[in-house]
């Protein structure tokens, strides 16, 4: 039997595939992706895909793109497709009949064309390389896009240079014209810009804002006498990358949430694999990914060990983690006198209290994979897993929606909150065959209390 790295066509005739290119169908090959029955798992429902994008922080700069990109695109035969930046496609749009084509190959809003799931393809590769790309013809990893070629270029946060996102134009031959990549790179750099001035412009409104709602009598004072409930605490504020912070690589990410232990996962493909962490390790990372002020030697052992004189036994563990941490390739430190990481490290759980406080519910519970190392008995992680547990408890009774609602009382946390239930029987229409259910549930945990 052949192999599949050869089932490209002409693959014995043709010249030898650009090194970029090259390498990509390494990383595909590493993955045992089968470029013959290749088609993009729909990541996104349609019930969902209008929050997702919602929630998106390219969301607002959205007009930008448009007016660039998208107004030119009709009849064509291109399509400007903008992606997450996990390569889930939130918006594809323009020339029609393109369109229609490209829902062949499952080019479509919801789609995850992450080079992960998909092979080499311009979006999913820029994102996985965190630079701009064009990826020609039968240059893709995944036969069913032969014929198609595209162009993309990740966007950044214009503060952590975090990835945002990535805008992909997609089509025949004219989508790897010469001018399309300097064309997306600057319209990248326009939406950075509108971001920054709408980050601005909002710091600059807010004093404004903050007392008109005094001046409406809503301060704290007039809130009981409202009958309203009391304003929730202030959150510390956010903490503000320095010029330094500013010039360093994109975030590594850490998944905790539903792990005994974390998986750190480097910005780029290049940096290396996803390093998996021991328990204690995950506690440390996870612990100063959270306090990203940096800790004290005391303060970090008392949130470890729940005892602020282990100093010596937390050195000795910040020594090995620092050996581990050094396999990653312009990987992340840990520093000391505080401890701090050297590198931004966004948690997966940074991600869902970043979608509840976008009021995301639907999509931050989708998000929330389970309890925050919830084999971990460390004090500052039981804290953290506490608050979060709290606060995606909290949104779901205040603010959700009827049907996330329901999807929370079906998880572990929610099935024995007799609170959970009794909210969603208050919504449900009296009519509803739901009701019973609910209902017959509520004595169950009546009888078990």
């Amino acid at each position: 039997m052949s192999s599949p790295w050869l089932a490209l066509p002409d693959a014995v005739t043709r010249a030898a595939p650009r090194r970029v290119v090259s390498e990509s169908w390494e990383r595909a090959k590493r993955h045992e992706l089968d470029p013959e029955h290749l088609l993009p798992d729909l990541e996104v429902g349609e019930d969902v895909l209008a929050e997702f994008r919602r929630a998106h922080p390219l969301a607002p700069v959205l007009p930008v793109i448009r007016k660039l990109l998208v107004r030119d695109a009709e009849g064509s035969g291109l399509l400007v497709a903008v992606g997450d930046e996990m390569g889930r496609l939130l918006w594809v749009e323009g020339d029609r009949a393109s369109k229609r084509a490209a829902e062949q190959m499952r080019f479509v809003e919801g789609a995850g064309w992450a080079e992960r799931q998909v092979g080499t393809s311009a979006p999913g590769t820029a994102l996985e390389l965190d630079h701009g790309i064009q990826i020609h013809d039968s240059e893709h990893f995944n036969r069913l896009v032969h014929g198609w070629s595209c162009t993309a270029v990740p966007v950044h946060d214009p503060e952590t240079r975090r990835i945002l996102g990535v805008i992909d134009i997609t089509g025949d031959a004219r989508a790897v014209d010469p001018h399309t990549l300097p064309l997306i790179e600057a319209t990248a750099a326009a939406a950075e810009a509108e971001l920054m001035v709408l980050r601005l412009r909002a710091l600059r409104d807010r004093p404004a804002h903050d007392e008109r709602i005094a001046v409406a009598g809503f301060a704290p004072a007039r809130r009981a006498a409202a009958g309203l409930s009391p304003a929730p605490a202030r959150r510390p504020a956010p903490h503000r990358p320095t010029p330094g912070e500013r010039m360093r690589p994109r975030a590594f990410s850490m998944h905790v949430l539903g792990r005994d232990a974390g998986e750190l996962a480097p910005p780029t493909a290049e940096a290396g694999p996803p390093l998996a962490l021991s328990l204690r390790h995950s506690e440390i990372v996870t612990l100063l990914a959270w306090h990203r002020e940096g800790l004290s030697a005391a303060r970090l052992a008392d949130l470890v060990y729940g005892d602020a004189a282990a100093t010596v036994t937390l050195r000795a563990e910040i020594v090995r983690l620092r050996r581990i941490l050094d396999r990653v390739d312009d990987g992340v430190g840990v520093d000391s006198r505080p401890y701090r990481l050297t590198a931004p490290v966004e948690l997966d759980a940074h991600h869902v209290t970043s979608l509840l406080d976008r009021g995301a519910h639907r999509v931050a519970l989708a998000a929330y994979r389970g309890p925050l190392l919830p084999g971990s008995d460390a004090p500052g992680i039981e804290q953290i897993r506490v608050e979060l547990r709290a606060r995606l408890r909290e949104a779901m009774l205040g603010d959700a929606a009827l049907d996330v609602l329901l999807d929370y009382a079906a998880t572990e946390d929610g099935r024995g909150d007799a609170e959970v239930w009794i909210a969603a029987l208050r919504l449900l229409p009296q009519r509803s065959p739901k009701r019973a259910g609910i209902v017959l549930h509520l004595e169950r945990l009546t009888a078990e209390a």
